[in-house]
């Protein structure tokens, strides 16, 4: 058995199961903003749907890093204990910004649902939290290159 290889699938996994959890809480919450509407007459807006998507960017993310480590390592560039350790903790970084976008995602829709304001303000967090994964990825990238 290879590590390296654990470190691969951990990259992508960890950060996958980050966008299940994080598109679920927000999804849950969109459908319930979407109710209160409903029961209010009040028209139900689908940019909700934004907010339940966000959080999926980060499987890509995790897809990105997992190429970046099997790249470096079929290059000879790292060895398998460091790919292990960038997959583990970049899936880990990118995940855990997933599931607290998807948990920041899910007030999002609550608010937009019972005021009907706030959209770029809301999105403008989601942002923020995004650029966790983001640079997660960006940092951890320079230790696969010789």
């Amino acid at each position: 058995m290879n590590i390296a290889y654990i470190g691969m699938a951990a990259a992508l996994g960890i950060s996958a199961l980050g966008s299940a959890f994080g598109t679920g809480a927000a999804g849950q919450a969109a459908v319930g903003a979407w109710k209160k509407c409903y029961e209010q007459g009040k028209q139900a807006p689908f940019i909700m749907i934004a907010f339940a998507g966000a959080p999926l960017t980060q499987t890509i993310y995790g897809f990105l890093l997992m190429n970046f480590i099997a790249n470096a390592y079929k290059a000879g560039t790292i060895d398998p204990a460091l790919a292990f350790g960038i997959g583990i903790f970049g899936g880990i970084a990118i995940g855990f910004s997933a599931l607290f976008q998807g948990k920041t995602a899910a007030a999002a829709s609550d608010a937009l649902g019972a005021t009907g304001k706030g959209t770029a303000n809301y999105f403008i967090v989601i942002g923020v939290i995004e650029t966790v994964a983001a640079y997660a990825l960006a940092f951890d990238c320079p230790l696969t290159i010789n």
